[in-house]
């Protein structure tokens, strides 16, 4: 009896803790499969698990590579690098048994990752519904990692019951329409694929997708808990974290059935009052527009309570808990080797500690890198669109938008960064923007110029300096391509008309040693923004669409608009 409680409990602590599964077979990752892709010009790592001490044979591509299980169980091999492979290869494990998984190419690998609006499916929007019918490519490959928590780091990806499209989640699929729209049931990420397409357009390469993305989720669950404990401005959720596994002892037994409970309430507030706030907004939308064109208040949007599970600072605080993601979807990950990744997020960062973001994003993507450890691998990221009514104001106090999309700027500074501007495309009414390709296709232009070299400009305008001379401000830039110009959204929502061609830039606000902001006069000058007010005479900064939904029209010549940004460091 001892020696099966023994058992038993060894059993229900792998399945906590993601250990791999006591058994004699050579076991391998879900990430490797089938129709799998490999990343090419560089070293393929290879790994999974068997008998401590077993042979462990892998063959590829002409390779064959030995390799002994360590005492734990686990075995890694790394492959020489390989050329862009278009014909699918074998690749072969052996060690007391043998796995075989077919149809494997070698070209790039990119993981999708973020929130809602990354995790946003094709089959969504009726908008994407032709760009589907004529998804069809056999060198496109996706791979969808199933919601999940953990409060320790997994080493494999589980797909938790109630996974939608489970018999299509953790496994590699062709792109075919059938497969774009059916994955996670409601399509694969419109943003992620939107990407994938102009990338196969440009260099022809095998690619595969790894989308591993959830809505409404904080940066700080996406950042491992040995990562933010390497910063001292975040030691509060490492507190947290730590005080409560502490306090409370049952929270590795409990959590599991806890976040059962949470999914449940989730799914269930998606098919009732989440279908009844839809509509709600779009009504509140109509409201505003009326208000506002007749000079009124814009009435207050109705904000429904989502189900929440409790205290979300907490490690139980499922989908939010410090780590909980990084633990469950992108550790098991980990050491696949891939070109990049892309990311969506920071809606859901932009309340009270929206100013927090510009560690707290910077310090996740050290993070991955330091965990994967194949150097500063290309990060290409998207900076927060505009969202709600326009801004009446040049700077908005207490907007959260604004210092997150500073935050996604200062993470420039880190090597082997890009970021896609979407100031212009988002929608004011609707936090899950309609445009997705407009996103893609930006993330694809900045990824073609930063991980492959191509000669394009990649990005939108971006604030390098200023200089004052009397009552006016001269702005320079970079990224600004042949020229500075006004321009307009390429994104036209369904049923509306071409917006005018502007002939004034907006979105500029100018102060004094006051501190306070009024709208400004700006004109382009040759590759320089000259801006004023005859309100300051002697103006020391600038705001350009420093704001949640800025009115703002900055542009390159290539059609990409310029980021937000500020002059002072005021606040």
């Amino acid at each position: 009896m001892k020696q099966l409680l023994l058992v038993s409990c060894l059993l229900s602590l792998s399945a906590i803790l993601g250990l791999p599964e006591v058994k004699a077979d050579v076991r391998m990752p879900l990430i490797f499969g089938n129709h799998m892709v490999l990343q090419q010009d560089t070293r393929i790592t290879i790994w999974g698990w068997a008998d401590a001490g077993e042979n462990i044979e892998v063959l590829f591509a002409g390779q064959k590579v030995r390799t002994t299980a360590n005492a734990d169980g686990t075995w890694q091999v790394k492959l020489k690098p390989v050329k862009t492979k278009k014909k699918g290869e074998t690749l072969t494990i052996t060690g007391k048994n043998k796995l075989v998984y077919s149809d494997v190419l070698v070209g790039d690998v990119w993981v999708a990752s973020g929130q809602s609006n990354m995790e946003w499916g094709i089959k969504v929007r009726k908008e994407y519904a032709d760009d589907i019918a004529h998804s069809e490519d056999s060198l496109l490959r996706l791979f969808f990692v199933p919601k999940n928590t953990s409060l320790q780091p997994l080493s494999e990806i589980e797909i938790p019951q109630g996974t939608a499209s489970s018999e299509r989640a953790a496994r590699w699929v062709l792109c075919t329409p059938e497969m774009l729209a059916k994955i996670n049931g409601q399509g694969f990420s419109a943003t992620a694929y939107y990407f994938a397409r102009d990338m196969r357009v440009a260099n022809g390469r095998p690619l595969g997708v790894i989308q591993s993305a959830w809505g409404g989720t904080r940066a700080e669950a996406w950042t491992s808990l040995s990562g933010l404990k390497q910063e001292p401005a975040l030691a509060h959720y490492v507190a947290a974290y730590e005080k409560n596994v502490k306090d409370n002892p049952e929270i590795l037994a409990t959590y599991p059935q806890k976040q059962k409970e949470f999914d449940t309430a989730v799914r269930e507030w998606d098919q009732t009052i989440g279908k009844e706030w839809n509509q709600a907004q779009k009504e509140w939308a109509v409201a505003v527009r009326a208000a506002q064109a007749d000079g009124k208040p814009a009435p207050a949007k109705p904000e429904p309570r989502v189900p929440r599970p409790p205290n979300p600072r907490k490690p139980d605080g499922g989908n939010n808990g410090p780590a909980n993601l990084f633990n469950a979807m992108i550790s098991p990950l980990i050491p696949l080797s891939i070109k990049g990744v892309i990311w969506y997020q920071g809606e859901f960062n932009s309340g009270g500690s929206a100013k927090e973001y510009a560690t707290l994003f910077s310090r996740m993507i050290t993070d991955w890198r330091e965990k994967w450890g194949i150097g500063d691998f290309p990060f290409v990221y998207v900076q927060l669109p505009n969202f709600e009514p326009v801004d009446q104001e040049p700077s908005v106090e207490g907007n959260g938008w604004r210092w997150v999309r500073e935050g996604q700027l200062k993470a420039l500074s880190l090597p082997n960064t890009a970021m896609a501007v979407t100031i212009d495309v988002g929608d004011p009414f609707d936090l899950h923007l309609v445009d997705k390709y407009d996103v893609g296709h930006r993330l694809a232009l900045v990824a073609r110029k930063l991980a492959y070299g191509e000669k394009v400009v990649g990005m939108g305008p971006l604030y390098k300096k200023m200089s004052v001379k009397g009552n006016k401000i001269i702005l320079e830039f970079t990224n600004q391509g042949k020229k500075l110009m006004i321009g307009t959204s390429p994104y036209i929502p369904e049923g509306e008309q071409a917006r005018p061609k502007p002939t004034k830039l907006t979105g500029f606000g100018i102060a004094g040693t006051d501190r306070k902001f009024v709208w400004a006069d700006a004109v382009i000058e040759g590759n320089k923004v000259i801006v004023s007010s005859p309100e300051v005479a002697e103006p020391v900064a600038v705001h350009y669409g420093f704001s949640n939904s800025p009115r703002c029209n900055l542009y390159n010549e290539e059609g990409l608009p310029a980021s937000p940004f500020r002059t002072d460091h005021w606040e």
